[in-house]
């Protein structure tokens, strides 16, 4: 064999070995190694899993005000310093125990001297005092936002901001308002609810051309008649809160007829436009009494339907007034609401899941006693005198702790009462 073809021979065989090696490699390298070409067959991957549902729970409180007996008690002389805390010792649990807290501040925070009805101007003890005690947010806008003029929102704007409470419904400038429309969006337990406040009117005191940014009201007459609805808004600020994606919208309204247990027609009426418009929660105040709270469907111009949350009034969070110093039951009844909101990632869906309250009562202990006022959990109350215990429910305050279960049992609706449950662990 010469040797031109065995060097041929040589060459086709190293060739064929090469191509048999090759093929080797390509047969034994896993899919979607790097080590080769892709195979053909698409990679098969799990289907990511639906997280579970998220719950929290939201609670709501009526108006916190300080009348001047109030402001008095909270005065220590000795330190020359104001401290609203005994006032809340006992309800504390249940507002730090929630995932967000929300209430009515109807006074302003002017600096000194204080003041009363008609015009309020409280200690700035009053708002870093319900900080302490758990709540997060505020709204600002009621009849009294305007008792101490266009300085006195800015200087409750300020003092909340220093305390670390948020707020809606009032501002110290056309550029804040603008910032979001008068949208807070806030994370309540993982779930994000945009907040609005919104008053009726300011007791007939007029707000300047200027300044008219500075107060949220939903009545285009509202230093007159109050009835006539600022639809424009109303639906433009809403709209804007519905833009930001929020998992719920909550509107904070003060509304309704003073010492009225039951709302009226032109309530209802502002609720469902609230609802049609996106509003999920609507959490009333003013009256000074509980209102009703209910489930309320409306239909749309598209035949659908919304429902949305409504909660009248919670009455006086806090307050002075009582049927021994204004002639009106249940200004010293009222409640902590709590809402169980729920998140489904599965339907995408939040909603209101469960809904139960604290019945309460505002006990003034008299004149003559230091830390004249306290919020009396009403449940705990009257089953620490059942037990025996009378060292601060004596049968009189039995009596009275009857009254407030009754008028929230009849006005708020019995089987919505939590029935003495223990608030859950603070996550604090």
């Amino acid at each position: 064999m010469n040797k031109k073809l065995l060097t041929a021979l040589i060459l086709v065989v190293l060739c064929v070995l090469l191509v048999f090696l090759g093929l080797r490699h390509e047969k034994s390298a896993p899919a979607g190694s790097s080590g080769g070409e892709e195979s053909s067959g698409q990679v098969q991957q799990e289907p990511a899993e639906t997280p579970d549902p998220i719950t929290a729970t939201l609670a709501v409180c009526g108006d916190v005000m300080s009348h001047s007996p109030q402001t008095n008690d909270a005065y220590d002389a000795a330190t020359d310093t104001y401290s609203y805390l005994p006032c809340f010792q006992y309800v504390k649990p249940w507002i730090e125990s929630a995932d967000y807290a929300v209430a009515n501040f109807e006074t302003t925070l002017n600096g000194p001297p204080y003041s009363g009805y008609p015009q309020f101007c409280a200690p700035d003890a009053l708002a870093y005092d319900l900080k302490t005690i758990g709540f997060d947010l505020v709204t600002s806008a009621n009849n009294h936002s305007m008792d101490k003029g266009f300085s006195g929102v800015c200087r409750t704007l300020d003092t909340l901001d220093a305390a670390q409470l948020k707020h809606v419904g009032s501002f110290r400038t056309q550029a804040e308002y603008d910032a979001n429309k008068g949208v807070e969006v806030v994370d309540v337990g993982g779930i994000s609810v945009a907040f609005l406040g919104y008053s009726y009117g300011t007791n007939g005191i007029p707000i300047s051309a200027e300044n008219d940014f500075c107060l949220n009201r939903f009545n285009t007459d509202y230093a007159a008649e109050c009835v006539t609805l600022d639809e424009a808004k109303l639906s433009s600020e809403l709209s804007y809160a519905k833009g930001l994606g929020a998992d719920l919208i909550a509107v904070m309204i003060h509304w309704g007829i003073e010492y009225q247990t039951t709302q009226n027609a032109y309530q209802e009426q502002v609720a469902d436009f609230l609802i049609e418009n996106g509003a999920d929660l609507i959490l009333g105040s003013h009256s000074h009494v509980p209102q009703p709270m209910e489930a309320r469907t409306v239909t749309l111009s598209d035949g659908s339907q919304r429902t949305g949350f409504v909660c009248y009034s919670l009455g006086n969070f806090v307050s002075n007034q009582s049927p021994a110093t204004v002639n009106v039951n249940y200004t010293d009844t009222t409640a902590i609401l709590n809402l169980e909101l729920t998140k489904n990632f599965e339907t995408g869906d939040t909603t209101v899941t469960n809904v139960s309250y604290v019945p309460l009562l505002v006990y003034n202990r008299g004149a003559s006693v230091q830390d004249q006022y306290c919020i009396l959990d009403v449940h705990a109350g009257m089953s620490a005198y059942e037990s025996g215990n009378t060292s601060l429910v004596s049968a009189n305050v039995y009596e009275k702790l009857k009254y407030a279960l009754d008028g929230c049992h009849t006005i708020l609706g019995e089987e919505y009462d939590n029935a003495g449950s223990a608030p859950a662990a603070s996550a604090t």
